[in-house]
C-alpha cells in the first residue's frame, strides 16, 4: 500500500476545515460570520479556502441540497471505464452541470458519480447523455432508503 503524505496545512488551515464541517450560518455574509467565528477576517478566510482550493484539498464549501424536497431528485451512477480512459471521461461526466462529484474505485465499477436534477424525470436524460457522450454504459442505482450520518473528518 502506498504511504500517502500528509497535506501542508497550517494550524489555521487545520480549524477553518475543522470548523467549516460544522456548517455555515445561513445569514447574509456567512463567511463573515464564520471568520468572526473562527477569530479572522472575511478577507483572509476567503483567501486561505481559495488557496485549499487551488491545492486540491478542498473542493467545494455550500450547503447540501435535499433535491427530492425541493421536487428534484438525485441518483448514484456507476461506470466501468477503461483505465486509459479514466482522466477523459471523468471530466466528461464532470462537465455535466448536474453531476455534483465523480470519483475513482478499486472495483469493476471504476468511475462513480452523484446525479441531482431539478426534476425526476431529468435523471434518465442526464444519464442518457452521459452514455452518448462517452461511448460507455452508465448504470443507474437510485436511492432505496435515506440515511443521515454525520461525517466529520478532523484533520
Amino acid at each position: 500500500m502506498a504511504v500517502v503524505p500528509e497535506p501542508a496545512l497550517d494550524a489555521l488551515d487545520r480549524r477553518i476545515i475543522n470548523r467549516l464541517q460544522e456548517g455555515l450560518p445561513v445569514v447574509e455574509r456567512p463567511f463573515a460570520a464564520a471568520a468572526e467565528a473562527l477569530g479572522i477576517d472575511e478577507g483572509t478566510l476567503l483567501e486561505r479556502l481559495s488557496r485549499l482550493r487551488e491545492a486540491g484539498l478542498v473542493d467545494r464549501v455550500g450547503p447540501m441540497y435535499r433535491a427530492e424536497a425541493l421536487g428534484g431528485d438525485v441518483t448514484l451512477a456507476a461506470m466501468q471505464v477503461p483505465p486509459e480512459r479514466l482522466e477523459d471521461v471523468a471530466a466528461r461526466v464532470s462537465a455535466f452541470p448536474e453531476v455534483a462529484h465523480n470519483y475513482e474505485r478499486e472495483h469493476t465499477f471504476n468511475l462513480w458519480f452523484v446525479v441531482a436534477v431539478e426534476r425526476p424525470e431529468a435523471v434518465g436524460r442526464v444519464l442518457a447523455a452521459i452514455e452518448r457522450e462517452t461511448g460507455l454504459r452508465v448504470y443507474d442505482f437510485p436511492k432505496l432508503q435515506e440515511f443521515c450520518l454525520g461525517l466529520r473528518l478532523e484533520v
